[in-house]
């Protein structure tokens, strides 16, 4: 089994009235992503920032690489990389001095904080705007900066709290890259974010919080079966055709069809996937029903989402 880079246990943190956390549990192997997932106000952030020091639990324990979060915060700053949901960079240096900087603050010789700011300017594609000041930035290359400043230690625990939000897709893809090139080298990652198909993408587990507590957690596909099979969904030609339709998708599959007569669409959740869909394409025909278009579609993570809170992920209050 692997070793944790996270552990976390009975996680407990109060502000005035508000319950941001209410005894969550985390666990992280090394070499693995572990995605957060829950609406603003689920109490995301405030995990992250006791994880990393920044905030002291109010009950429960933690463990980031090995030391207790409590008793040797100065140890687990020195293993951990952490991006926030705003870009921390210092707008009158430029984007190499930003990075000389935060290697010089982590004790590196002048020759190797040099060496390594080169490094993470070109990894990140920053080498054009190297020398100039990162007022002039863009939002998406202050993120790149930002999040190039989390790695410049090479940490054994990577956390980032959205670390793609006010990125083009270009740059959301660069940096979905870093992170598995992080997960390859044997880092272990949280991240929170909520671009439900980036917890898809790169998340080996998935916690969805809600109202600062767990309440699922599991693999992409595990949180999807809890949603039910496939969905048949079905455009027709005509919006009459509506309610007979329902009667024959209710036969076939799980459940009562959702139908929407505005767009002529109606679906239904089912078990027998291309079986189901073959079977009502025949009923209907004998029927002569016309179709305009049908397809089977995977629950998703906003499915997932839905279900489990009854509202989208980026719905709530702010964090």
């Amino acid at each position: 089994m692997s070793a944790l880079a996270v552990e976390a246990e009975g996680l407990v943190k109060t502000f005035g009235s508000t319950q941001a956390l209410d005894g969550i549990d985390l666990q992280i192997p090394q070499g693995t992503v572990l995605g957060l997932l829950g609406p603003n106000g689920a109490g995301k952030t405030t995990a992250v920032r006791i994880l990393s020091t920044l905030l002291r639990p109010d009950a429960g324990w933690a463990r980031v690489a090995g030391m207790d979060v409590l008793t040797d915060p100065h140890g687990v700053r020195g293993k951990i990389g952490l991006s926030g949901q705003y870009a921390a960079v210092d707008a009158n240096l430029t984007g190499f001095e930003n990075l000389y900087m935060i290697s010089r603050l982590y004790g590196m010789p002048r020759s190797r904080a040099r060496a390594r700011a080169r490094a993470l300017i070109t990894r990140f594609r920053l080498d054009e705007a190297a020398e100039r000041t990162a007022k002039t930035y863009s939002g998406g290359m202050r993120r790149r900066l930002d999040l190039a400043g989390a790695l410049v230690a090479n940490p054994q625990v990577v956390m980032l709290d959205e670390p793609t939000t006010g990125l083009d897709p270009r740059g959301r893809l660069d940096t979905w890259e870093v992170i598995s090139e992080l997960v390859a080298d044997g880092a272990g990652v949280l991240l929170t974010t909520q671009y439900l198909e980036e917890a898809d993408q790169l998340a080996d587990t998935i916690a969805v919080i809600d109202r600062g507590r767990v309440i699922a957690r599991g693999t992409s596909d595990q949180l999807k079966a809890q949603v039910g099979g496939e969905r048949l969904e079905m455009v027709l030609d005509h919006a009459a055709d509506l309610p007979e339709v329902a009667v024959v998708l209710a036969e076939i599959g799980s459940g009562q069809p959702t139908l929407d007569a505005q767009s002529r669409r109606i679906s239904i959740v089912v078990d027998g996937g291309a079986k189901s869909l073959i079977e009502a394409l025949r009923r209907l025909d004998l029927q002569s029903i016309p179709v305009q278009d049908v397809g089977l579609h995977r629950p998703t993570l906003d499915d997932v989402f839905l279900k489990l809170t009854g509202h989208a992920a980026e719905s709530g209050a702010t964090p």
